[in-house]
Order: structure tokens, then sequence, then C-alpha cells
């Protein structure tokens, strides 16, 4: 692994668990369904990040579940993130349309 790889590795790990924490530390003060979805996607992307450094590494294959060749873990985990972020602005488009 050459220094480009760790400085990448490294920071998605600093950065995400910045996010994550940051992410929880709302979580805890707030109880609106849109930021809690905004939460869940942040603590997701982080759960992605770690997986693909852990499968970088070769210390996981995901290859326990299978749809076809590729690994359900690998199609889960990146879009999931994305799923609650839908959610979350479809609760708040939702919420600007029930006021007016």
């Amino acid at each position: 692994m050459d220094i480009g790889e760790v400085v990448l590795v490294s920071s998605r790990l600093a950065l995400g668990a910045v996010a994550s924490f940051l992410a929880i530390v709302l979580w805890s003060k707030t109880r609106d369904v849109a930021w809690m979805l905004m939460v869940a996607g942040t603590i997701a992307a982080y759960a992605e990040t770690v997986y693909s450094i852990l499968e970088r590494f070769g210390l996981s294959d995901g290859s326990r579940f299978i749809i076809g060749r590729v690994p359900l873990v690998s199609i889960l985990l990146p879009n999931l993130p994305t799923a609650f972020f839908i959610a979350a602005f479809a609760v708040m488009v939702a919420r600007k349309l029930k006021s007016r």
C-alpha cells in the first residue's frame, strides 16, 4: 500500500467518523423524522466506507449471500445511504406541501 492509498483510507475514515459522531449528537437532540433519516443515511455511508476498506484489505469477502455474481452486501451498502436521503427529502417535501 503506497502513501496515496494510506491518505485515501485515513481521510475517508476520519471524515466519516466526524460526520457520524456529529450525526449521533444531532440524533440525540432532535426527534424530527426527516433529520433522523439524514442521520441514518450518514451512519450507513460510514458503514459502507468501513466495509469497503475491510474488503480492500481482504478481511471481508461478502460472499455469503450472492445475487448472480455480485454479493448482496455490495449492492445494499452503497445504496442504503441514498435510500435514507431519499426518504428524508420525501418527508421534507411532503411536510412543505402539507403546510401550504
